[in-house]
């Protein structure tokens, strides 16, 4: 009877865990998994996991976000794959080294980026610990294995091929290498249209390995105006508030040859797999005439210490501004939550100019009607 009793029971558990995997293969089809690369534009709170000094998990990070907490994010609030998910009426990612992506969060996507990384393996070597580009991507092949284990690999592979992946990485090569010092390394190596040439062909590397990892639909953004965040007026402004000369050329030698490769690349791979956002001009509008959007400063961090409010890092000993939403930036280097959600308006509705081949919700329109 005790036999008997324990091979019902063996039964019952495996038809359970054969029913859960169904359901799950099941809301693959609904699903739309979002996978998110880059650096700490977009990191969601990897670094947390990780003993580095690029971290945003202490006060004020996350003052208004729904927890009022720091969970990494280097924002007030939310940041541009926060309001990507929104619009794909998904939840957040989770970080990938964050213990709670397991079972079905996995259909969800995830997110493998790491603030201070770039292109270059040498940039942010400051920072010592933090997830190179390749090892997200390593990362992401771990993530594959996992999924496909969770609801078998045809299937794990579908989720994959018609994902949504943003890819963010670049401003660093230029403000944490190039840049960090005078006559860096890489200043004396390259000339900067030179250095320029040399992001661009390591990018394409980077972006022909999401593809030959399954990536179809990838948001590629370029640097934003690097010259006019906080932490570079104050250190290399002319002191009017005028922004840094040099690192706007470097943004404008760079952004447009990053749409030329997503051209070209596209022309090779297949239409529409690579989008072109160009963020220096979604944010040049804002930055210039703040007022049209509702801003009252476009040069001073909400949350810092010195010049603009941007040298150093914002921590609770911090000049704080009490109405986050008026402020274009919210720290030295990084957009303000709301400054964060007219950017990701400009990539859902964008004309050619700022995104091309097509905007996200032209994508997300086709996509759907092919489904």
């Amino acid at each position: 009877m005790a036999m008997a009793m324990s091979t019902v029971s063996g039964l019952v558990v495996a038809a359970m865990a054969v029913l859960g995997c169904g359901l799950m293969a099941a809301q693959v089809a609904d699903a739309r998994a979002f996978f998110v690369f880059g650096d700490s534009l977009v990191d969601n709170g990897n670094n947390n996991y990780l003993a580095t000094t690029a971290r945003a998990d202490s006060p004020p990070y996350g003052i208004d976000s729904p927890s009022g907490r720091p969970s990494g994010r280097f924002s007030n609030g939310r940041n541009i794959p926060d309001f990507i998910s929104e619009s794909l009426g998904s939840e957040p990612t989770l970080p990938y080294l964050s213990p709670e992506l397991t079972g079905e969060k996995l259909l969800v996507g995830a997110n493998f980026a790491s603030a201070g990384i770039g292109i270059l393996n040498d940039t942010g070597v400051q920072f010592v610990n933090i997830i190179r580009m390749y090892q997200q991507f390593r990362y992401f092949e771990q993530y594959q294995a996992r999924l496909a284990a969770q609801i078998g690999p045809a299937r794990a592979q579908q989720l994959v091929n018609q994902a949504l992946v943003l890819i963010t990485v670049g401003g660093n090569d230029f403000v944490n290498n190039y840049y960090l010092v005078p006559f860096s390394a890489r200043s004396r190596q390259y000339a900067l249209p030179d250095y320029v040439n040399y992001l661009i062909s390591e990018y394409k590397k980077l972006l022909q390995r999401l593809y030959d990892l399954g990536a179809r639909r990838v948001l590629v953004t370029g640097t934003g105006p690097l010259g006019c965040v906080p932490a570079e007026l104050a250190m290399r402004g002319a002191g009017n508030g005028q922004c840094a000369i040099e690192l706007q050329r470097a943004a404008a030698l760079f952004n447009p040859q990053l749409t030329q490769l997503i051209g070209e690349m596209n022309a090779e791979l297949g239409e529409g797999v690579f989008t072109a956002a160009n963020t220096r001009m979604m944010t040049n509008d804002f930055i210039s005439n703040p007022a049209a959007y509702g801003f009252t400063d476009s040069k001073v961090a909400c949350c810092g210490q010195g010049p603009y409010n941007g040298l150093g890092l914002c921590t609770p000993a911090s000049n704080l501004c009490p109405n986050r939403d008026v402020n274009v930036f919210w720290d030295a280097f990084h957009p303000s939550e709301r400054a964060n959600s007219f950017i990701v308006q400009q990539i859902l509705n964008g004309s050619p100019d700022v995104i091309s081949p097509m905007n996200l919700s032209t994508i997300l329109a086709m996509d759907n009607n092919r489904s």
